[in-house]
Parts: C-alpha cells; sequence; structure tokens
C-alpha cells in the first residue's frame, strides 16, 4: 500500500493569505492523518523549532473569505478559526 499523496491533492490544500501560500491546520492535519489539535498543540510545544512566521491565526476576514471559495464547506461548521501554517 502506497503512503504517497499525490501531487494534486496538495496542491488543492494550498492557499494564498498575506501573500503567502499556506495550508489551513486542518488541510495539514489530514495529510499527516493526525487530529488537527494534536498538529497545533504539537508545533505549539516545538516552536522554537520553526521561524517566526510559520503559523498564523486567520483574522476573521481572511476565514470569511477562505470559507466563501468553497460551495459547501465543513469550514463553516468550525468553531475557531483556522491556522495557517507556511510552508
Amino acid at each position: 500500500m502506497s503512503l504517497a499523496i499525490p501531487d494534486e491533492r496538495i496542491a488543492a490544500k494550498i492557499h494564498v493569505i498575506r501573500g503567502k501560500k499556506v495550508m489551513i491546520d486542518r488541510d495539514l492535519a489530514t495529510l499527516y492523518r493526525v487530529e488537527t489539535g494534536t498538529l497545533n498543540q504539537s508545533v505549539r510545544r516545538n516552536i522554537h523549532r520553526f521561524p517566526d512566521d510559520f503559523m498564523f491565526q486567520l483574522n476573521t476576514e481572511e476565514f470569511e473569505n477562505l470559507i466563501s471559495q468553497f460551495v459547501i464547506s465543513s469550514y463553516e461548521t468550525s468553531i475557531n478559526q483556522d491556522v495557517g501554517f507556511r510552508g
């Protein structure tokens, strides 16, 4: 069984926010097959290993713009605004 993820699947999860190519935390967690909270907690516990601008909280406008890109979106059910990770 191949664990490789097709490039197209990854590319579809990349968004441009604040002029940077980013992946939303829940998409990155899905690719790594972990829970979103687990991914965020792991990064925060090891934040010293990442560049200062590696992750950021989306503001309300960014969050609303993101969900407006999807016709039917599971993002709309999120209680918290997503976190973006810069690659």
